[in-house]
């Protein structure tokens, strides 16, 4: 029985929440790796809707969950949202939950200088969430930062602070931006610390140890392969690694570890913020896509741009993210179309392209190169199996796996857990 990484293959919210929920069914435990609360995945469970940031998915189902050492962890943020869905009626203890003590912390000036710096670039905005992500994930990489088990040691805390103010409020002051008060952040810190450690520990000697039993673990990814800091549109990207081979790093295990790669993407393509889009729509489809969709990010609120299915950036997003089997969400959505297009490639400059250039002037110039396939005119909402989807609907599946170079191995055909067709169960690969 092999485990699972779930990554996005596009530029996130292509559904990974519903799709590691009902994975979740037949793990044991599921692993945050990387990202902070900048991600958010919806979990529809009955009348109750569930949204998550930094929390595993998993716990929905009554799993154990783990925030491994790769996410960087808002402590007030997570706090929140632990009591936001224990209202909800769902259990989080330290017995429930448990969190990397090598974890980094994201405390309130790194939001301030998040926002401070994006206000800054005027209209040059790369479109953050101004939560603070990148830049504690700057002050790790800089070996500043303060992590869950500083919490354990306030002589250590206190010292650590010196060091990070330094660095911050010179950085704030130079934007115009307020400083803040070594007292205050401690205080605050220490106030914070008795309701965090309890739920800390390596959490890297507990998935050994699970591992070892045979028990199955699914790592959970947040944004996805197109947001990669290295291997996304830079600089228009998230300040982590997305692809599944951080699911080892950012929770302490062996590459081996990792099993099975599942990506996610949606049977059309959808970008919040800013960055290139070749396949974006201007039109009345986009806004069709968007309506039907829901388009609105769980984090943000922001309406999503909706565009037609790249299949070259998904091919791309399979290539670099080890991908090898594909999830496809939304199919839904596409109902009643007579025609859809499907990105194969791009134009730029009189060449023609596979990839997305790394250049970002290449990326804002790339044209999209169409190929036009029969829409349907039957239902997909709630199918549960190939036989209940129209000829044509499959047809553009059976397409897409080929154009992508890879197996659609799950079908999401709504919101609610059970409306998936199985098509290869990731665990049992």
């Amino acid at each position: 029985m092999a485990n699972v990484a779930v990554i996005g293959a596009q530029w996130g919210d292509e559904g990974k929440g519903k799709v590691v929920d009902w994975l979740a069914s037949r793990a044991d435990i599921v692993v945050r790796f990387q990202g902070g609360h900048n991600a958010g995945h919806t979990l529809v469970v009955g009348e109750q809707t569930y949204k998550l940031s930094l929390l595993p998915s998993g716990l929905v189902r009554g799993k154990l969950g783990v925030i491994g050492n790769g996410v960087v962890v808002d402590p007030e943020a997570l706090l929140a949202e632990i009591d936001r869905v224990r209202a909800q009626g769902l259990q989080v203890t330290p017995e429930t939950l448990r969190i990397a003590e090598n974890a980094i912390l994201i405390l309130p000036l790194h939001g301030a200088l998040d926002r401070a710096r994006e206000a800054a670039r005027g209209e040059q905005k790369i479109g953050t969430t101004g939560r603070g992500i990148g830049p504690a994930y700057e002050d790790k990489v800089a070996r500043r930062a303060i992590r869950v088990c500083d919490l354990a040691e306030p002589e250590t805390l206190a010292e650590k602070l010196d060091d990070l103010l330094l660095h911050h409020n010179t950085l704030l002051k130079g934007l115009g931006a307020d400083t803040f008060e070594k007292q205050a952040l401690l205080d605050r810190l220490l106030e914070l610390a008795p309701r965090v450690l309890p739920f800390a520990e390596p959490v890297w000697e507990r998935l050994d140890e699970a591992r070892r039993a045979g028990r199955r673990i699914l790592f959970e990814g947040a944004q996805a392969v197109m947001l990669d800091v290295d291997h996304g549109t830079y600089p228009y990207v998230t300040s982590s690694n997305t692809v599944a081979a951080t699911a080892a790093a950012g929770s302490g295990v062996g590459p081996a570890a990792v099993g099975f790669v599942l990506g996610i993407a949606k049977a059309y393509c959808t970008r919040v913020g800013a960055g290139p889009f070749p396949t974006e729509l201007h039109d009345g489809v986009g806004t069709l896509l968007g309506d039907r969709g829901h388009e609105f990010g769980t984090v943000t609120g922001r309406r999503r741009r909706c565009g037609w299915f790249d299949a070259a950036l998904v091919r791309q997003a399979v290539k670099v993210g080890g991908i090898q089997g594909l999830a496809l969400t939304k199919l839904d959505v596409l109902d009643g179309l007579a025609e859809l297009q499907v990105g194969v490639g791009y134009r730029i400059g009189g060449e023609t392209f596979r990839r997305l250039p790394a250049g970002m002037r290449a990326q804002a110039a790339a044209e999209p190169i169409y190929e036009t396939l029969e829409g349907w005119s039957g239902s997909t909402r709630g199918a549960r199996s190939w036989a209940d989807l129209p000829a044509q609907a499959i047809k553009y599946v059976r397409r897409i796996e080929e154009l992508v170079e890879a197996p659609v191995t799950l079908l999401s055909t709504s919101p609610e857990r059970d409306d998936t067709i199985l098509v290869r169960d990731p665990f049992e690969d």
